[in-house]
């Protein structure tokens, strides 16, 4: 999924994105991920995937852990 977006401004070290055709809507961006020399007006393309691998590791590692709790609890 690709995201278009507009920095309206920034508000200390974040940045205040205008997201989608219309800017409809809106978030607040960390400014240490955007590309250097960005600024306020600039045009942007945000990329979101799933992590498959990433969620399903979460996901064991979780499992893992309250396994154990409950071993100890017992």
């Amino acid at each position: 999924m690709t995201i278009q977006a507009v920095i309206d401004r920034y508000e200390g070290d974040r940045a205040v994105l205008l997201l989608g055709e219309k800017e409809s809507a809106s978030a607040v961006f960390p400014s240490a991920f955007l590309p250097p020399g960005t600024d306020e007006g600039d045009h942007l393309k945000i990329t979101i995937t799933r992590d498959r691998r990433a969620t399903a590791r979460a996901g064991r590692e979780a499992a893992s852990l309250l396994a154990a709790l409950r071993e100890r609890n017992s």
